[in-house]
């Protein structure tokens, strides 16, 4: 009875571990988001919205939201390993939200001229790099 409790308490664990880990998921300091044509979204095909956000961005402002310039911390290293303050986020109205809404751009680099942009419409649990 014993020996049939400790398999199966065996076995529970390794399905568990399977479960909760998946191989090719552990991200280093490192790790650059993947460059592939799914991972990339067209100005053009950003919502309305969205263009209007960029061209903001580019512009320097005025943002419509107090938190738009802020830095993004980056903790969850989806984006580029880069210091404190590289990234600043901003916000894509999203119409009929009472809030900001999940929709997001976060550039790096210059201001006016950032390194680099990427969008998020599920709120940092995705990013697609902004191509012109």
């Amino acid at each position: 009875m014993v020996r049939v409790a400790a398999v199966k308490f065996a076995l529970t664990s390794f399905l568990l571990a399977a479960a909760f880990t998946s191989p090719g998921q552990a991200r280093t300091r490192t790790d650059r988001p993947a460059e592939s044509k799914s991972a990339t979204i067209f100005v053009a095909e950003l919502p309305k919205q969205g263009r209007a956000t960029y061209e903001l961005i580019r512009q320097g402002g005025p943002f419509p939201y107090d938190k738009d310039g802020g830095v993004f911390g980056n903790r969850e290293r989806q984006l580029p390993v880069e210091r404190r303050g590289y990234w600043l986020e901003y916000t894509v109205t999203t119409p009929g939200s009472r809030d900001r809404g999940a929709r997001r751009i976060v550039c790096g680099g210059p201001p006016r001229a950032p390194h680099a942009c990427y969008y998020t419409a599920d709120h940092y649990a995705n990013f697609r790099k902004i191509v012109e």
